[in-house]
Order: C-alpha cells, then sequence, then structure tokens
C-alpha cells in the first residue's frame, strides 16, 4: 500500500557520515549517562508498600493522587485494581517508617476525602523481591536480543545481520540514555516498552533490506549506493503509513493513558522516531561500509562441466 510515490530517488547515503557521525555521538553520551547516572527504579523494582483500598463508588485517580501528593510522596503510584472500585497504592520504602504507619497516614487522608474509602489489605514489598524481578526483565531482555540476532543470521547475509543488530541496540541504549540522563522513572511498562521497541525496529530494518536485495537482483547495472537509495525511498509511503498510525496511538496512551501509561508511551515514541532513524542512517550504511554488494545477494549461476556436456553429446 503506497499513499504516495516518489519519482527521484532521494540520496539517503550522501548524508550518511555526517547522520551516523551524530549517531555515534549520541549513543556514546547515552552509554555514559547509563553508567554515571544510573535509573531512577520504580517500587516495584525496588521494594515499597502495596495497599488495596476499596470504595463504594467509583474511584477518582487523580483526587486520590492529590492526597497521597500533601503526604510529601512525590515517586508512588496509583493505579485501579480489578474493578473502577479498587485502587492500588504503591509507597516507596521511608527510613524510620513502617508499612503499617505509612499506611495508617494515607488511609487518614483517604478517608477525609471520601470517607467510604476501606483499606482492604496492606503489605511490605522487600528489596529482594524487586531485585530478582528486575534480574528477570534483564534476562528476558537479553534472550529477546538473542533471539533477533539469530533470526537475522539467518534470514539475511552476514554483513546486513551485523548492521541491522547493531541498529537496534543502538536504538535500545538510547531509550535508556534519555530515562538516566532525565531521570525519568523506570518500571516494568517502561521494561515491556523498551522489548517492544527492539522488535518493532528490526521490523523496519528487515523490510528496508529486503528491498535493497530485491533490488540488488533487479538493478543489475546499478551501484551500491544508488541501489540503497533507491530502495529506502521506495519505502518511504510504507513507513508514514505504519509508523505515522502506531505513533497517533502511542500518543493517545501519552495524554490520555495518565500516569500508568506516561512512560511506556514515552519510550515508544523514542523507539519509533530512532527505529526509523536507525534503519535508514544505522542499518544501510554500515551494510554499505561493511562491504555488501550483488554478489552477497546474487548467486552466480554455476558453471556446467565440459566433460559432462561431451558424453551427453
Amino acid at each position: 500500500m503506497e499513499l504516495f510515490r516518489i519519482r527521484k530517488t532521494i540520496p539517503f547515503m550522501k548524508y550518511a557520515p555526517i547522520l551516523n557521525a551524530i549517531s555515534a555521538i549520541t549513543f556514546i553520551l547515552a552509554v555514559f549517562f547509563i553508567v554515571t547516572r544510573g535509573f531512577h527504579l520504580s517500587i516495584e523494582f525496588t521494594g515499597g508498600t502495596v495497599m488495596e483500598v476499596n470504595y463504594q463508588q467509583p474511584a477518582e485517580l487523580d483526587s486520590i493522587r492529590k492526597s497521597v501528593t500533601s503526604l510529601g510522596y512525590t515517586d508512588f503510584q496509583v493505579q485501579n485494581f480489578g474493578t473502577s472500585q479498587d485502587v492500588m497504592i504503591r509507597l516507596p520504602v521511608q527510613e524510620g517508617v513502617s508499612s503499617a504507619e505509612q499506611s495508617e497516614k494515607v488511609m487518614q487522608i483517604l478517608q477525609q476525602a471520601d470517607p467510604s474509602a476501606e483499606l482492604r489489605r496492606v503489605e511490605f514489598v522487600g528489596p529482594q523481591v524487586g531485585g530478582e524481578l528486575f534480574s528477570n526483565g534483564l534476562k528476558a531482555f537479553f534472550f529477546v536480543v538473542l533471539g533477533i540476532i539469530v533470526y537475522l543470521g539467518f534470514r539475511f547475509e552476514w554483513k546486513f545481520a551485523i548492521a541491522g543488530m547493531i541498529a537496534n541496540l543502538h536504538d535500545v541504549v538510547i531509550i535508556l540514555g534519555f530515562f538516566a540522563f532525565f531521570q525519568w522513572e523506570f518500571s516494568l511498562p517502561v521494561l515491556a516498552g523498551v522489548l517492544a521497541v527492539l522488535g518493532y525496529s528490526v521490523n523496519e530494518s528487515v523490510v528496508i533490506m529486503d528491498r535493497i536485495r530485491e533490488n540488488f537482483r533487479k538493478q543489475r547495472k546499478t551501484s551500491v549506493r544508488e541501489v540503497i537509495d533507491s530502495s529506502i525511498t521506495q519505502t518511504i509511503s510504507r513507513t508514514i503509513i505504519t509508523h505515522g498510525s502506531t505513533q497517533m496511538m502511542v500518543l493517545s496512551m501519552f495524554f490520555f493513558g495518565g500516569p500508568t501509561l506516561h512512560y511506556f508511551s514515552l519510550a515508544l515514541t523514542i523507539g519509533i522516531w530512532f527505529g526509523i532513524y536507525s534503519s535508514v542512517f544505522v542499518a544501510a550504511s554500515l551494510a554499505m561500509w561493511l562491504g555488501v554488494k550483488r554478489e552477497d545477494m546474487v548467486k552466480a549461476p554455476k558453471k556446467e562441466d565440459p566433460a559432462a556436456e561431451i558424453m551427453e553429446g
């Protein structure tokens, strides 16, 4: 499907050196901030107090958040749990304050706003559980990356496989760099967003590399640079449709999904835009600089054995 077709090939690879230099600087800065600043991990990873509160009518989450904020909390979570009348509140660990004391103070202010608020459960989640959750998340990330590497290795010639792998890891590191630099909360939904970006980004790279491989077989008298430029140009319409529709959905989550989906949609937004960029200016240009050529994609016809021809004759 195409919204439009560009007749003139856009010379993308002409600007690849400059843009790749910018990309390399951004990547190095992202790694630097990850190492030096670290991540602002959510309560899910660090542990804290978990409360389940029930209301007789649908709970007003914004009002509950304002009430909890008035107690001096900045890093907490409020979300529906099961039904619109049940609310889960997660509070960070406070030195010298027990879970019982935390829950008591929160319930006092919640019942001032709505006397129907009833505490159903309160428990303390220790850092060990959060650490185990974080460890499992890293394992999931590792296996996703490993799966993508294996897939690209079987799907493409090794130069394309390496280029695609670097491009996808480039996107993930930059997303993590943003979260480290701005100290945005890194939670399970954000981790899910990062894993989603990995799959989303590799899909865009595969589409472009597939078109390059196809054009190598069709455009036999065209240079490698021109084949790559024409292939990217031919997929622009598809890129706009796919990424545009996805971005509209993600923006709806960003603006209307509330705090629960805020950083998840933010991670996806960064991933979508850098995914387009890396597929065009990282994966394609790396494959070009690795020396990809027509012979890598098109197998030379086998020469017939002269002796066999004589015997057949």
